[in-house]
C-alpha cells in the first residue's frame, strides 16, 4: 500500500467525466454553476445565481468601492506575497517581506494570497478585464512551482503553504498553533474561485493536489483526535472541499470535507440550542457556511437546519444595530448588546461570512426574504462603510466599533488603534483579505433566477444600479436608483422579449415606514397589495421599453436594544443614522431627545437632534468617516411615581428562596450553601441570610435595575471577614458591565463602582475606610444627576460629583448577586445580609438616614 502522500488521485479525464452533465468532452470551465451542481446527487438550490459577468455595476457608491479595491489588486506586488511561500520550500526570493499578518514570523502568513486569488477572479468575471486574470494566472503558476518543490523540502506531496508542515504535527499533537487550516482554506478557496470564475485549469490542478494532501493528512486521525484538531480555527475547510466535490463529483473531497464537521458546534445547533456565548465568532460562522454545500452534496437535511438555526440565532439574538456581530471577536449571551459595546464590536470578517451564509440559505429557501433583508442591511450599513472613501486602494477597517466616540481613521498598521484602516503592505489582517472579496462581488446577489412549472422568475434582491444580461431569457434589464439614500428604484427592459415573473423584494423595514409601498408597471399602479417582508410578483410578457418603479417610503424609526429599552438606535429606511462628533471624544453614550430629530432642509438623508443639550448632526452610518461617531443613544424614561421597585427583607427563615414584597420581581434564590442564620435567628426581629465566604451567595432576579436614570440601592450587611473585592452586591452582566459595592479594596476602603462595557474606567465612590467587621451596618448607594453618594448607617461616607455613566445604561441586568462578584476570580463575602431594597429615586441624605434608622 503506498504511503498516504503518494496515494494516486483521479486523472483529469476522470474528473472531467465525473463533472460533466452534458458530454465527456465538455470542459468544467465552460459549465454554468447549475450544470456543475447537476453532476452530483444532492439537492439543487431552488434559485440560481447569475454569472458575475452577466451583471454590470453602474455608477454608485458600490462601484466606487469596487474601483478602489480593483486598483489595489493591480497594484499589490505578488512577489512580496510569494516571498514566504518560496523561502518555505527552498526557492530563491529577493522580494521585500510584507508586514502585518504576512510578516515572516507570523503564523498566519499566506492567507492574503488566497483572498487575492478570489478577488482577482471576481474582478475579472465582473469586468472582463484580462489584467486581473493575467495577474492571477502568474500567481497560480508561482504557487504551482512552490507546490512542486514541496517534497524536496521535506513536505508531503501537494503541500502548499508559506509556513512549514511541522505546524500540523503540533496541531495533531494537541497544540494550538495559529490557525494553519484557516490559512490553507483561503488559498484553496482562491484557487477554486480562479477555476470557476476565470477558467484557470492550473488552479484546479494545484487545488486537487492540496485536497489530496488534506485527505492524506486527516485520514489517519481517529474521529476523537480530529475533533480535537477542530478546536483550532480552520476557516471553511468543509466549505471549499464540499464545493470541490460539487464541481468534480469526486467522493474523496466530500469524505474529507465531512471530517471537518465540528460536532461541538453542530450538535447543539441541530438540537435547537444556542450555546454560542464565549465562542470566537468568525471561527464558528465559517464552519456554518460550509454546512450548506454539505447539504447540497449529501442531501442530509441536518446540515441545512443547522445552518438556518445558526443564522436565525445570530441575526435575532447576537447582532448589533448595523447588522454585525461579536464584541472583542466573541459571541456573548443572547440579547446582550449595550452591555457589550466597545471600539472592537462587529468584526467585518464576521459580516462577510454571515452574508455568504444568508445568501446560500436564500437560494434554497426563497420564501424567507429575511435572509436578503439582513443581507441588504448589513451590506449598506457595515460593509459598504468599512472602506475608506479617501483611499485610492480601498483600505478597510478590522472592526466597526459601536461604543460612543468610536472612529474610522487612516492610521494603519498591525496593532494600531481600533477603527484604523489597513495599508498597502503593513496590515494584511483577515479583514484586509475579506475586504478584497467583499468589494469585488457586489454584483453577485442583486439578481437570482429560477425555473419552475409556472415559468421562469427573476428575483430582484438588492437595489443597486446595475445592468443584467439574462442570457437564457434573451433580455437585458437596467436598474437605475440612488437607493439606499433615496426611496425608489426603476427597472427598464432595454432589450428582449420574454414572458417571466419579476419578483421584487419589499423589505421588512417598510412596515415601519408609515406609508404603503408603491409599485408601478409602465406608469400604472400595480393592482396587488405589497406586503413588507415578501417579494412582489409581476407576471407578464416583457418587451423592450417596459418599466417597473418601486417606491419604498421611509421615516425615522427608533429601535430599542434588547438588553436596555432606554438605549436606542435610529434608522431611516435601511440606513442606520450616526451622530457626527468630529474630534470630540465621548466618555459615555449621549442622551438624545428623539422628538427633536429633524431632517435638514434639502439634505435628504441628513438630520439634526438635541443630544446632551446640544445640536448634533446625523447621517447614514456608512458615510461617516475620519471622525468620531455615535450610533446608540440613551433615551430618558417617562416619569414614574416614586417607590421601592424591589424589596427583599430575607425574613422567611426556611426554604431556598425569598420573595420580593413589592411583587414586581421573581423570588431571590439562596445558592451554593447560603443558609438562614441560626445563631442570630432574629436581629431586630428580622432573619438574615448567612454567607460562608466559600461560594454561598444570593441570586437576585434578572431585570434589576432596568429603566432607572436615578436610584438608591440599600442593604443591611454584617461582614465577618474582610477580604479585598468581596462584594456586598453586584448587579450587571459580566466583569465589564456592573454596579457593585465591595466591603473593601486592597487600599482598605469600601467602594461602590459603576461601569458599562466600553468605558475606559469605572466610576467609583470610595468610603474613608472598609466596612466594619462583626457588626451589622446599613449601606446605601444613591446615583442620579451625575452624582453618587455612599452612606453607612445613614451617614455620608463617600461621594463622586462627576460620574461619567448613568445607571440608565445598566439596562435589564441578567446577573445580580448578593455576596458574589461578576468577576469569578474575586472572593465571596463572608458574613450575612438582609433587607435589600432598590428604590427608583436618588434619596436625599435625610431620607437615607430615616431608612437606616427604620
Amino acid at each position: 500500500m503506498p504511503a498516504p502522500h503518494d496515494m494516486p488521485r483521479p486523472s483529469r479525464r476522470q474528473i472531467l467525466a465525473a463533472a460533466s452533465a452534458a458530454a465527456a468532452a465538455t470542459s468544467l470551465a465552460q459549465l454554468a454553476p447549475e450544470e456543475a451542481a447537476a453532476a452530483t446527487a444532492g439537492p439543487r438550490p431552488v434559485l440560481t445565481a447569475f454569472r458575475l459577468s452577466d451583471v454590470r455595476l453602474l455608477e454608485s457608491p458600490f462601484l466606487a468601492n469596487m474601483r478602489r479595491t480593483c486598483a489595489y489588486l493591480l497594484f499589490v506586488d505578488t512577489d512580496r506575497l510569494l516571498h514566504t511561500f518560496r523561502l518555505n520550500v527552498g526557492l530563491p526570493s529577493t522580494a521585500e517581506p510584507c508586514g502585518g499578518w504576512e510578516a515572516p514570523g507570523i503564523q498566519l502568513r499566506g492567507h492574503t494570497t488566497g483572498h487575492l486569488l478570489s478577488a482577482l477572479a471576481q474582478a475579472y468575471a465582473n469586468t472582463g478585464d484580462d489584467a486581473y486574470a493575467a495577474k492571477a494566472r502568474s500567481l497560480v503558476s508561482a504557487l504551482a512551482e512552490c507546490q512542486r518543490a514541496a517534497p524536496a523540502a521535506g513536505y508531503r506531496a501537494g503541500y502548499l503553504s508559506a509556513f512549514p508542515e511541522s505546524v500540523f504535527d503540533q496541531l495533531e499533537a494537541g497544540g494550538k498553533p495559529w490557525a494553519p487550516y484557516y490559512t490553507l482554506h483561503k488559498i484553496m478557496a482562491g484557487l477554486l474561485d480562479q477555476y470557476e470564475l476565470a477558467g484557470d485549469q492550473q488552479a484546479l490542478d494545484v487545488l486537487l493536489d492540496m485536497a489530496a494532501w488534506a485527505d492524506a493528512r486527516t485520514a489517519p486521525l481517529s474521529a476523537e483526535r480530529m475533533q480535537t484538531v477542530l478546536k483550532v480555527e480552520f476557516g471553511g475547510m468543509n466549505d471549499v472541499l464540499a464545493r470541490l466535490h460539487l464541481v468534480t463529483g469526486d467522493p474523496a473531497h466530500l469524505r474529507t470535507a465531512r471530517r471537518f464537521d465540528h460536532e461541538e458546534l453542530y450538535a447543539p445547533l441541530a438540537a435547537g440550542r444556542d450555546e454560542l456565548a464565549g465562542r470566537h465568532a468568525n471561527t464558528e460562522i465559517a464552519k456554518i457556511v460550509g454546512a450548506v454545500p454539505s447539504y447540497e452534496a449529501t442531501g442530509e437535511r441536518r446540515y441545512l437546519d443547522i445552518a438556518d438555526h445558526f443564522w436565525t440565532t445570530v441575526v435575532r439574538d447576537h447582532s448589533y444595530a448595523i447588522g454585525g456581530n461579536s464584541n472583542q471577536e466573541l459571541f456573548g449571551p443572547p440579547g446582550e448588546i449595550v452591555s457589550r459595546l466597545s471600539e472592537v464590536t462587529c468584526e467585518n470578517c464576521n459580516s462577510y461570512n454571515m452574508l455568504k451564509l444568508g445568501r446560500h440559505l436564500f437560494l434554497h429557501r426563497p420564501s424567507r426574504s429575511a435572509y436578503m433583508d439582513h443581507y441588504e442591511w448589513t451590506l449598506c450599513n457595515q460593509l459598504l462603510g468599512e472602506q475608506d472613501p479617501d483611499s485610492a486602494h480601498g483600505f478597510v477597517t478590522y472592526y466597526t466599533g459601536l461604543w460612543a466616540g468610536s472612529e474610522r481613521q487612516p492610521k494603519g498598521g498591525l496593532g494600531s488603534a481600533p477603527g484604523s484602516y489597513s495599508g498597502d503592505y503593513d496590515n494584511f489582517s483577515c479583514d484586509h483579505g475579506s475586504g478584497l472579496e467583499t468589494h469585488t462581488k457586489f454584483a453577485d446577489s442583486i439578481y437570482f433566477r429560477t425555473r419552475d412549472s409556472r415559468g421562469p422568475s427573476l428575483y430582484v434582491n438588492l437595489f443597486i444600479p446595475s445592468e443584467l444580461r439574462w442570457r437564457e431569457a434573451g433580455v437585458t434589464i437596467r436598474q437605475d436608483t440612488e437607493y439606499p439614500t433615496a426611496d425608489r428604484t426603476r427597472l427598464t427592459v432595454t432589450r428582449g422579449d420574454a414572458r417571466f415573473t419579476l419578483r421584487l423584494r419589499v423589505p421588512a423595514w417598510v412596515a415601519d415606514g408609515g406609508r404603503e409601498p408603491r409599485l408601478e408597471v409602465n406608469g400604472r399602479p400595480f393592482p396587488g397589495r405589497l406586503k413588507p417582508g415578501t417579494y412582489a410578483a409581476v407576471e407578464r410578457h416583457w418587451r423592450a421599453g417596459d418599466t417597473v418603479e418601486l417606491v419604498l417610503p421611509r421615516r425615522p424609526v427608533w429601535t430599542a436594544a434588547p438588553d436596555n429599552p432606554q438605549v436606542k438606535a435610529v434608522s431611516y429606511g435601511p440606513l442606520v443614522l450616526a451622530g457626527e462628533y468630529g474630534d470630540t471624544a465621548l466618555a459615555t453614550l449621549p442622551a438624545i431627545r428623539p422628538e427633536t430629530l429633524r431632517p435638514v432642509s434639502g439634505g435628504g438623508r441628513a438630520f439634526t437632534a438635541l443630544a446632551d443639550g446640544r445640536q448634533v448632526s446625523l447621517r447614514p452610518f456608512h458615510e461617516v468617516h475620519h471622525q468620531r461617531y455615535n450610533v446608540y443613544w440613551a433615551v430618558q424614561p417617562r416619569p414614574a411615581r416614586e417607590r421601592d421597585i424591589a424589596r427583599y427583607p430575607f425574613d422567611e427563615g426556611t426554604g431556598t428562596s425569598a420573595a420580593d414584597r413589592t411583587r414586581t420581581f421573581a423570588d431571590a434564590a439562596l445558592a451554593s450553601g447560603a443558609t438562614w442564620t441560626e445563631a442570630e435567628a432574629a436581629v431586630g426581629g428580622v432573619r438574615s441570610v448567612f454567607l460562608d465566604g466559600k461560594g454561598a451567595h444570593v441570586v437576585l432576579p434578572a431585570g434589576l435595575p432596568s429603566g432607572l436614570d436615578e436610584l438608591t440601592v440599600s442593604v443591611r450587611v454584617r461582614v465577618d471577614t474582610l477580604t479585598a473585592s468581596a462584594r456586598v452586591f453586584d448587579l450587571g452582566y459580566h466583569k465589564d458591565t456592573y454596579l457593585f459595592l465591595a466591603a473593601t479594596t486592597g487600599a482598605r476602603r469600601a467602594r461602590a463602582a459603576l461601569k458599562i462595557a466600553g468605558m475606559e474606567s469605572e466610576d467609583v465612590i470610595d468610603a474613608g475606610g472598609p466596612l466594619p467587621v462583626g457588626q451589622w451596618v446599613h449601606v446605601a448607594l444613591t446615583l442620579g444627576g451625575g452624582t453618587g453618594v455612599l452612606y453607612l448607617d445613614g451617614v455620608e461616607a463617600g461621594r463622586n460629583d462627576a460620574l461619567v455613566a448613568s445607571p440608565l445604561l445598566l439596562g435589564a441586568s441578567t446577573r445580580n448577586y448578593l455576596g458574589r462578584s461578576q468577576n469569578t476570580t474575586h472572593p465571596y463575602l463572608h458574613g450575612a445580609v438582609r433587607d435589600f431594597r432598590l428604590h427608583n429615586r436618588a434619596l436625599s441624605a435625610s431620607d437615607v438616614a430615616r431608612l437606616a434608622a427604620g
